[in-house]
């Protein structure tokens, strides 16, 4: 079985060719948990898999995290997949991928930046607070397409000098809060100048901090955009992995378009042999 392995702004994913649907459904969580376990495997963030279109686009994108649980979206996975899509001839230079949360444009930039349209918001609540430990900590909560991809929104003030211990812990308590109805991604963020946001996320899927997530990004953007607190146009995120950029559109108080755009890296391609896969 061959593979691709991308990152983008560190967020990394092995990327199957399933067009022609020879894998099972059933198998493909544990390939997920198999594939994507650092040391003993190829080792990623998440699994995504490529099957044809089934809604007039260009093809799918079916995406599990790491521990094999099926997510609805990723705006990271969703650009390294258009450059997929390109340089494997399944679409052109702006394309249509589809996703269990509604279908994703794609525009190619250069030969390693990609854009994405990213699933307008189905639910944005400014102000959904979570008590954790005695502690009341202030909260915006963001679903994006349908089903919704939910994210929890913190400020977290000194967040470049953060334990980041301590940080992890925090995300895994809000991650499973019961205010958020299929838990929630948790997106730790602190503005640090005009249209620029430094941003630490927790995971939903892969249970730890991750050097960048698409999604989470366009989230903080969008909720930061309604408060008034960025300009919308040209938002510069800043993540482990690098830096993301973010365009908001709005209507009156509904956004109703968020555009991600950064960089993609083809770390290796290959062929999988692990043989764990056949125990």
């Amino acid at each position: 079985m061959d593979f691709w392995k991308m990152n983008g702004t560190g967020n990394d994913f092995i990327i199957l060719n399933d067009m022609d649907r020879r894998i099972p459904d059933s198998d493909l969580p544990r390939l997920a948990r198999t594939l994507c376990r650092r040391r003993m495997s190829i080792g990623a963030d998440g699994l995504m898999v490529v099957r044809p279109a089934e809604d007039g686009g260009d093809f799918r994108m079916v995406f599990f995290n790491a521990d094999g649980s099926q997510a609805e979206m990723c705006g990271n996975g969703a650009r390294c997949i258009c450059r997929y899509g390109y340089e494997n001839g399944l679409a052109e230079a702006v394309q249509r991928v589809e996703t269990l949360s509604g279908t994703v444009t794609g525009w190619r930039v250069d030969a390693r930046n990609w854009r994405v349209r990213l699933n307008a918001p189905s639910l944005i609540d400014l102000d959904r607070p979570v008590e954790v430990d005695g502690t009341r900590w202030p909260c915006a909560y963001v679903e994006l397409g349908v089903p919704g991809l939910p994210h929890a929104v913190v400020p977290y003030q000194g967040l470049a000098g953060a334990d980041m211990d301590a940080l992890r812990a925090l995300g895994r308590k809000i991650r499973r809060h019961p205010t958020f109805p299929t838990g929630a991604n948790v997106n730790f963020y602190e503005l640090t100048g005009r249209d620029h946001v430094l941003e630490r996320t927790f995971e939903r899927g892969v249970e730890d901090i991750t050097l960048a997530c698409g999604t989470g990004t366009g989230s903080v953007a969008a909720v930061l955009a309604l408060r008034g607190e960025v300009s919308g146009e040209n938002i510069h995120v800043d993540v482990p992995g690098g830096t993301l950029t973010v365009d908001v559109g709005r209507a009156g108080e509904r956004v109703t378009d968020l555009f991600l755009t950064g960089p993609t890296n083809v770390v290796c391609k290959g062929e999988i042999t692990d043989e764990e896969l056949t125990i």
